[in-house]
């Protein structure tokens, strides 16, 4: 006869059968119901329109040495104020010049919005964008595949363009006050210390543009769109200039949110023109020259005008792809009858 505690024990494995044979119902049956994966997570969305500081900086020193330059008065009335013009005129290198004229051209095309747009439908996964920069930096020509880029050239050429013809416009004003004060006589004067004037202007002309920190904020408002610049201007159809190519292709990174500030080196080597350097070189060069051999202020005036300003605009603007103003030359003096009759000497023969 089993004891007690054995039967107990028999009694309860006997349950513990059933119940593991027993169909399951109930709150138990939906328990054991296979649970649904979770959907992936959507793909990191873009970062938004910007570029890198440094290039932003380096864009707004370039608007400011445009406006501080272009509104230099021709009203002269010292040697220490033409000093303090030519100074201001010479205080770029071309490298440095050219980066930031991109930099600007690129904030001017980032306003078209059917590029940017396009651009960011495209790069709508992490893959896609690191892949379309790749493409970009390689060849510009990908960037102009995308619809709104004859927009974006137009804004970028104008950008640069208009501002390199009110440079010009101002340096002929200046290269023609050089005659008109030649008559004062503090611009018959000659020029206090002529080697150190030269070395100082080529010292100049070694040293990054100055910082215009107060165009910066304005200037970061644009690049993302919230505060466009006051540019407008129809399509511009290609082929285009390295200059405003160049341009287009910095917009292009940072329309698709992948110049950050830890771009900067690497996008700064984009921002750059074999042409334009050559050109402003020139420009530099002969500015030396004139100044070397100036003497009188009226001299450093002309040189101011003409190479400083006339040529420096002059870069800027056929790099940029625009039209030169037509010069209009006046009238030659008609010649009287005396003058065309007048006889030529002969010479006598031996």
């Amino acid at each position: 006869m089993p004891r007690p505690s054995d039967s107990r024990l028999l009694f309860a494995t006997a349950a513990a059968v059933l119940l593991a044979c027993a169909p399951v119902s109930g709150a138990w049956a939906r328990r054991r119901e296979p649970v649904a994966e979770a959907p992936p997570p959507p793909p990191a969305p873009a970062n938004q329109v910007s570029l890198p500081q440094r290039l932003v900086a380096e864009a707004a020193a370039y608007q400011a040495y445009l406006e501080r330059v272009s509104a230099t008065s021709p009203a002269f009335t010292s040697g220490l104020g033409v000093s303090h013009a030519l100074k201001d005129a010479v205080a770029y290198e071309p490298k440095a010049l050219i980066r930031g004229a991109v930099a600007y051209g690129a904030i001017a095309a980032l306003e078209e919005p059917s590029f940017v747009a396009a651009l960011r439908a495209a790069g709508n996964t992490p893959d896609n964008r690191r892949l379309m920069v790749g493409y970009i930096s390689a060849d510009v020509g990908y960037a102009l595949l995308f619809k709104g880029a004859d927009g974006a050239a137009g804004l970028a050429k104008e950008a640069l363009g208009s501002a390199g013809l009110k440079l010009m416009a101002t340096g002929k004003t200046i290269k023609l006050s050089a005659y008109e004060i030649q008559h004062q006589d503090w611009s018959k004067q000659d020029v206090a210390d002529r080697s150190g004037r030269l070395a100082a202007v080529e010292a100049e002309g070694q040293s990054p543009l100055p910082a215009a920190d107060d165009h910066v904020e304005a200037l970061q408002r644009a690049a993302s769109g919230t505060s466009p610049l006051p540019i407008t201007a129809a399509p511009a159809a290609p082929p285009y200039t390295p200059l405003v190519a160049r341009a287009i292709q910095l917009a292009a990174i940072a329309a698709l949110g992948e110049a950050g500030d830890d771009t900067y080196d690497r996008l700064a080597l984009l921002a750059s023109d074999d042409t334009t350097d050559s050109c402003l070189h020139i420009a530099k060069l002969n500015l030396n020259q004139c100044l070397a051999v100036a003497k009188p202020n009226y001299e450093d005036v002309f040189c101011m005008g003409q190479h400083a300003m006339t040529d420096t605009g002059t870069c800027l603007v056929r790099n940029a792809g625009v039209d030169m103003p037509i010069e209009v030359k006046p009238p030659a003096p008609a010649e009287t009858p005396a003058a065309v009759k007048k006889p030529r000497p002969r010479r006598g023969r031996g």
